[in-house]
């Protein structure tokens, strides 16, 4: 299980803490980025590996929004946040001609 970076240090979040998702799928290749242009060049955009597991299973299985938040072990609301936030962190990265760099997060594999 690994801890995201965000989440460390002095930015604490309120309320209850932030419940591990459950993932199948951890990614072969962690970064993406224009050609031709040198990594040290460019913005990285993180998105973490739960958020890239909810888009996965929406857009890549084909699941509704009720089994991948069951699958990954949280509720509807909480999987949306996930899939809406790499969502935007993916959009963001390609508009602005961003690296994407996957990792982090807190999750564990059933791997």
């Amino acid at each position: 299980m690994e801890e995201n970076e965000e989440n460390q240090g002095s930015r604490r979040r309120r309320g209850r803490p932030r419940r591990p998702r459950k993932v199948d799928w951890t990614p072969k290749v962690n970064v993406f980025k224009p050609r031709g242009v040198p990594a040290r060049e460019l913005q990285e955009v993180i998105v973490s590996v739960e958020e890239m597991e909810a888009i996965r299973l929406i857009d890549i299985e084909n699941l509704t929004q009720e089994e991948a938040a069951e699958k990954m072990g949280v509720s509807r609301r909480s999987f949306w946040n996930d899939l809406n936030s790499g969502r935007q962190k993916i959009t963001k990265a390609l508009i602005e001609g961003n690296a994407v760099v996957i990792k982090g997060g807190n999750y564990s594999t059933n791997e």
